[in-house]
């Protein structure tokens, strides 16, 4: 009776420490194929950029490749949608900016809920965003450019990479905060009509990331008005902020971040964080994030979480006196 006892014990005791060696032997083996890194832009633009730096320094570290997916529309609506379905196993992941938390507002029929069905997994980067003319635009200020706005109620123009992206957020707060009325004319992403539309005065200004812009400030095409962060930014000193310039107060800090399908393997997604924590702190990453005006950033999981509820905060009311709608 005893030895059937302690029999019952050692095979319960097995029992419950089989899942753990199972998922540590599962993390072990991964990734052991191709890894899909999805971005919900085209090729060209800031994101884009940001997302193959990344996978090419995973796919050095994972010994697999990471092959990056873009999936462009509805301002990333379309694949965030696709990797939260995406099967859980570790070979499906999302880069997205920090947009990706109000897209149930702005898709009120969207099947996914971002806090729910993605896993954070780390922070890329932080960088602000800009708003960008062309070199020859007669605004050589921010100041001018408000000036232009309240003269002429909807005239001015302005581009982003899509409805409901963190450029257009960001726009539509500066709109309130300063009280402007300028008419948004949406792209695909900067690399869709938007620069060219920009250079040939089609329309009168941009906003966007520094990934997307900045390249094109430094090159002399475009002039850089203002910077979102409360701060002037340290990769670009020399850009005012718009608190300086005439909208004080504002503060707009956008990330760019990991993500896997909700229900990844902890162990797994334990794994994703902490090879991109050792690929941020690359000093040929940081230098090349550096060109496209953002800077390497690492998260924890949990505080991840924490910044897209607060982000949620911010710009749900927003999106609502907006009125923003997704198409």
């Amino acid at each position: 009776m005893t030895m059937n006892r302690r029999k019952a014990l050692q095979l319960t005791a097995a029992a419950l420490a089989a899942p753990a060696l199972i998922g540590k032997a599962s993390a072990q083996a991964w990734p052991n194929r191709v890894v899909r890194l999805v971005v919900g832009f085209p090729p060209g633009g800031g994101a884009d950029a940001a997302t193959r730096i990344a996978a090419d320094k995973l796919t050095a570290l994972w010994g697999q490749q990471v092959v990056v997916e873009n999936r462009p529309g509805a301002g990333g609506h379309i694949a965030n949608d696709a990797v939260a379905h995406a099967a859980p196993d570790g070979y499906t992941m999302l880069m997205s900016p920090s947009s990706l938390v109000v897209m149930p507002q702005l898709f009120p029929g969207a099947n996914y809920d971002p806090m729910k069905d993605l896993a954070p997994i780390s922070f890329l980067g932080t960088y602000p965003n800009l708003v960008v003319v062309p070199q020859n635009s007669p605004f050589k200020t921010l100041q001018d450019y408000l000036a232009k706005a309240k003269a002429e109620p909807g005239k001015v123009t302005f581009a982003t990479p899509g409805i409901g992206s963190a450029p257009h957020l960001a726009a539509e707060l500066f709109k309130k905060m300063a009280n402007v009325d300028i008419t948004h004319v949406p792209y695909r992403g900067v690399a869709a009509g938007a620069m060219s539309d920009l250079l040939s005065n089609r329309i009168d200004s941009m906003f966007n990331t520094t990934g997307s812009l900045l390249a094109s400030v430094r090159a002399g095409q475009t002039r850089a008005l203002a910077a979102s962060t409360p701060k002037r930014f340290p990769l670009s000193p020399d850009i005012p902020t718009f608190a300086e310039s005439g909208v004080p107060g504002f503060d707009v800090t956008s990330w760019y971040a990991l993500f896997a399908p909700a229900k990844t393997p902890p162990e797994i997604i334990k794994k994703m964080h902490d090879d991109s924590v050792k690929v941020l702190a690359d000093a040929s990453v940081k230098e090349r994030y550096e060109k496209l005006g953002v800077e390497a950033a690492s998260s924890t999981p949990q505080e991840l979480s924490k910044i897209m509820r607060d982000e949620v905060a911010l710009w749900t009311p927003i999106i609502k006196v907006a009125n923003i709608k997704g198409e």
